[in-house]
């Protein structure tokens, strides 16, 4: 009888890791392209007045252990209320770094610059996050001379203790798209991304002083929602457009809100949800962004549990996936909340399994954003250690963006490898490339055992993916011999053919 017991139980086992699907021995089978992101904010405080060295110290841990997890985009919040956390000719420094708006870190860095070196070393991405319109946050009650709201009083106005450059002025969207135009030229970054603050958070008792702008030019709409939703509109539309005039490949992402609009409101496209509306309350019509192709990829902040009564994740996830197809779809997930609920389905289990298997079964979703960085290397509920050891443990390339480009490098010349003076290395020489859809951006190194298949689809086998044109090997004693293939990636990631070498380590 006992005989028969195990028998059966390994046979429930097989069917359950067949049924599985996207796991192997135990494991998932992680994606080769995937958006494996992290938000790092400031107007939280974390970094404010610590001075230099700490903040430099604070974030090389972050983003050491980040990277080990999988990480492989960082998007660095640079513009929390019309200021900077770098050198800036039209706003002044912010509070958030240095403890008082206006004035310059001591000793002096530029963090955004600093950010990309120590991103791109790791073979991140940086995304440079801006708050396109809020002005003030509650807890400021200081502005330097030059701020806009100090400048351009009646650009602004104000609302439950916040100020908000008036959406409805096209000065505002124009000096906001010069602000951007001014990063984007001088900084080598791969994004430009705005979160969910477009018009302000209802807050109860309060109305938008809108109105006398609304009567002054109405643009032929006669609900002064639809008018709000045109001004917001009007500025996603002319901000792409300026951060692709400037440099086509600087993706442009917006994180909104996680729920477009519940069904009691739009019976045919909302979801079975019961809260804050982006169309509605915010006035950000989302959808038309992604549809249009005014955005590049799109971020909603699914931030609540499996199961939650007025917005449950799972219905959210497939709302999005079926409705936001149209631009790559990365979710906004919040760690601490995935691990303080337990699964529904699995109560010895917190949410980040069940969550991980319905990103699977999206077939739009492309990947991940975690809110926030520091807590995802805090590691609740072994989070982080989930990813680098099962869902990420292999590296990933980007999501492609054919609407962007769609055309690969050429491959790698003249593969070697040699000693140098401070170790082994494999070398290659860069594709010759006539402008930025053609040259090569960074490579993928991927090692094969002799007799093996060479498969690079297979993330396993990637050991590396350098921006420069060498990899250091680990070199023994010059009897294990591996095969080694280097492609090149341009700046949307696509991939040229590989060069091999076989080499003797």
């Amino acid at each position: 009888m006992r005989t028969i017991h195990s028998l059966l139980r390994l046979l429930i086992a097989t069917v359950l890791f067949i049924s599985a699907g996207n796991t192997v021995y135990g494991k998932s089978l992680p994606k080769k392209r995937e958006f494996r992101g992290a938000w790092i904010q400031c107007v939280n405080g974390q970094f404010q007045g610590i001075g230099t060295q700490e903040m430099q110290r604070t974030l090389r841990y972050q983003l050491d252990e980040l990277q080990k997890d999988g990480v492989n985009a960082i998007i660095f919040q640079v513009r929390a209320e019309c200021d900077a956390l770098y050198p800036s000719k039209y706003e002044p420094w912010s509070k958030f770094l240095t403890g008082r708006q206006g004035m310059p870190p001591s000793p002096y860095w530029d963090p955004l610059q600093w950010m990309i070196d120590e991103c791109h070393k790791r073979g991140m991405e940086l995304h440079a996050w801006i708050n396109p319109y809020r002005a003030k946050t509650k807890t400021t009650s200081q502005l330097a001379s030059n701020h806009i709201a100090v400048t351009h009083p009646e650009r602004i106005f104000s609302y439950d203790g916040l100020y908000i450059l008036n959406p409805a002025l096209p000065e505002n969207r124009d000096y906001i798209c010069k602000v951007v135009d001014d990063l984007v030229s001088r900084y080598d970054i791969d994004g430009l991304h705005i979160d969910d603050y477009f018009y302000p958070y209802p807050a109860a008792g309060q109305s938008l002083p809108d109105q006398s702008d609304y009567l002054r030019d109405r643009r032929g709409f006669t609900n002064v929602k639809d008018w709000r939703r045109d001004n917001v509109d009007l500025f996603i539309k002319q901000l792409g457009e300026s951060i692709h005039r400037r440099k086509p490949w600087v993706k442009f992402g917006v994180s909104p809100f996680g729920i477009y609009r519940n069904q009691k409101s739009d019976p045919r496209n909302g979801s079975r949800t019961n809260g804050l509306q982006n169309y509605d309350d915010l006035y950000a019509d989302v959808l038309k962004w992604v549809n249009n192709g005014w955005i590049d990829y799109c971020v909603p902040q699914i931030y609540w549990e499996i199961g939650n009564r007025a917005a449950d994740y799972r219905e959210l996830i497939g709302w999005w996936n079926r409705h936001a197809g149209n631009r790559p779809l990365f979710i906004g997930e919040d760690v601490l909340r995935t691990v303080k609920y337990a699964d529904p389905q699995n109560p010895a289990s917190h949410q980040l399994p069940a969550k991980h298997r319905l990103h699977r079964q999206s077939a739009n979703v492309q990947g991940t954003v975690l809110w926030y960085a520091k807590a995802a290397v805090d590691n609740p509920g072994n989070y982080g250690t989930l990813l680098r050891t099962d869902y990420w443990r292999y590296p990933a390339l980007q999501p492609l963006m054919p609407f962007i480009d769609d055309d690969a490098p050429g491959k790698p010349k003249k593969v070697k490898a040699k000693r140098e003076h401070d170790g082994y290395y494999l070398t290659w020489k860069a594709p010759k490339g006539k402008d930025w859809k053609d040259e090569a951006h960074r490579y993928v190194v991927y090692r094969f055992l002799p007799g093996e298949p060479i498969n690079t689809d297979d993330p396993s086998k990637i050991v590396g993916m350098p921006y420069d044109n060498r990899l250091r090997l680990n070199y023994k004693e010059g009897k294990d011999k591996y095969t080694y293939v280097v492609t090149a990636l341009d700046r949307m990631s696509n991939e040229s053919a590989g060069k091999k070498k076989k080499v003797k380590l």
